[in-house]
């Protein structure tokens, strides 16, 4: 639907609310006789159920996010061709646009194939990729 295929009676009017009782909407307008709902700024958190325990609380809760995990990048083996460097580091990473910014370390999984002997210092790597890299001509500084 556009605005010019709009007809009269699209918008649907708003209740006039307190216009007296032939109107539906008279006297307590819709909002019952007294309690906190009835009153002008009547107020409730969010989730609370008049005292009884909140679903949010009765609930089991599960899952698990690590802190940690926003500062470790992983790296795939076949990424490591990517940067020109003579030495691959965590600089040399983020650079390249291999890891995000915001990564403290990074780790290098066996995921690809790697040609390139490359030289890894400061990065964390896996026992597969570690022989991978190896294999490469490469070598690995801690």
């Amino acid at each position: 639907m556009r605005l010019n295929d709009m007809k009269p009676g699209s918008r649907k009017a708003p209740k006039r609310l307190g216009r007296g009782s032939s109107a539906g909407q008279g006297k307590t307008c819709g909002r019952g006789h007294k309690g906190q709902r009835a009153r002008a700024g009547g107020y409730h958190k969010v989730g609370f159920e008049g005292g009884q325990m909140p679903l949010q609380r009765r609930l089991p809760k599960i899952g698990f996010v690590s802190a940690l995990q926003a500062d470790i990048a992983e790296v795939r083996l076949h990424e490591l061709a990517i940067p020109a460097d003579a030495v691959i580091d965590l600089d040399a990473l983020k650079r390249a646009g291999i890891v995000h910014q915001q990564a403290l370390r990074a780790k290098v999984i066996l995921s690809g194939k790697i040609a390139k002997a490359v030289k890894l210092q400061g990065i964390a790597v896996t026992a597969g990729a570690r022989k991978a890299i190896e294999a490469a001509g490469g070598s690995i500084q801690d």
